[in-house]
């Protein structure tokens, strides 16, 4: 598409806004026009401010629309612009639709149909990470995709959780693709790539994920997505304003509760109180959003599933709640060396896991 490396070339404007962009596409009726527009149009143009021409004018004359285009693909990206029948449908009809989409991993892949959205803390609780991989385990094997922000604490955990469950995600990130932030999800990051899914950005490739970006991404996140899960949140914060998007954009709204004496849970009992749908399971989610999937694939248990009775046990006694070794030992009866070979065993199989506080909680 001849057009395809205008899009491109206003991608790359980083003091242009989408809404000036799409403002010269309405009014000219071509981004080739829009792009090679002179000064005196420009300033016919209702709505416009004169600072907002002067910015695009002068990054204009510095930036090559073949070369772009060129630049992008030569690195493996691949770019969507709203003139491509791949670009997102959901993304049409969202405030500020993106002039263009920065894409890295197979998006074909992902089932834009059965999206989740999972938002919520950077300093979420172990409690609400633990209660979020349980309910996202349900989904293993689904086409459901899950949606996040490739964040620290509830958007990794979001993202892990559809790998570690054969499970496609997308992760919507507020910078470009050189300037990954948290440098702690590089990992994630290639996973995701690799085959789990698609990383998303409107960014050209070597922008900063400053923080006014964080706030205009969650637009994307909520805007792609059938439905958003607030797992966890404080009053003031972004997951908040991902939740207040997805009301405005007509998505279903579900919050996963968590401990009343924890402050990042005072947003999520705000929105339950003003109607969004309670989730303390994955059932709960696919009654929100009526979608239905294979019963006998969610009920699966871990490849090992011959637990002694002493393991029984242990397993039992923290499906509910985090417990430490001494309340382990406790409510087990067992003795300290037996417990703990016991529970290496099972943390290195991936049936329990222990946190950061020192207390062990199952995973099944």
């Amino acid at each position: 598409m001849s057009n395809k490396k205008y899009w491109c070339a206003f991608s790359k404007l980083t003091k242009t806004s989408h809404s000036f962009t799409n403002l010269l596409y309405q009014h000219f009726g071509s981004i080739e026009l829009a792009w090679h527009a002179q000064p005196y149009d420009l300033w016919k143009i209702e709505g416009i401010r004169k600072s907002s021409i002067e910015s695009f004018i002068q990054e204009r004359n510095n930036v090559n629309p073949d070369e772009c285009l060129e630049y992008i693909e030569k690195r493996g990206i691949t770019f969507l612009c709203p003139e491509d029948d791949d670009y997102p449908e959901a993304l049409r009809y969202i405030d500020e639709q993106p002039a263009g989409l920065f894409v890295l991993g197979d998006l074909k892949n992902c089932n834009l149909q059965r999206t989740l959205a999972v938002v919520g803390s950077r300093k979420a609780s172990e409690n609400s990470k633990n209660t979020l991989r349980k309910i996202l385990s349900g989904f293993h094997d689904t086409d459901i995709c899950i949606v996040s922000g490739l964040a620290e604490g509830i958007d990794t955990v979001a993202h892990k959780s559809a790998v570690d469950n054969n499970m496609k995600t997308i992760a919507i990130i507020g910078g470009g693709f050189d300037k990954l932030y948290p440098k702690s999800n590089e990992k994630l990051f290639n996973q995701i790539k690799d085959g789990a899914g698609a990383i998303i950005s409107e960014y050209w490739v070597d922008v900063d994920a400053i923080s006014w970006h964080f706030p205009l991404r969650n637009r994307l996140v909520s805007g792609i997505s059938k439905g958003v899960l607030v797992a966890e949140a404080a009053i003031k914060s972004g997951a908040m304003i991902t939740a207040k998007l997805a009301l405005e954009q007509g998505k279903e709204l579900m919050c996963m509760p968590g401990l009343i004496s924890n402050p990042n849970t005072e947003g999520i009992y705000k929105l339950l109180k003003t109607g969004a749908a309670i989730v303390t399971n994955h059932n709960d989610i696919l009654d929100a959003m009526g979608w239905k999937i294979d019963i006998q694939k969610t009920d699966k248990m871990p490849a090992d599933t011959n637990f002694t009775d002493d393991e029984k046990k242990i397993i039992d006694c923290i499906k509910k709640d985090m417990l430490t070794l001494d309340e382990i030992i406790l409510k087990t009866d067992l003795n300290i060396n037996d417990l703990m070979v016991l529970l290496t065993k099972l943390e290195l199989d991936g049936t329990i896991k222990r946190t950061d506080g020192e207390k062990y909680i199952s995973l099944i």
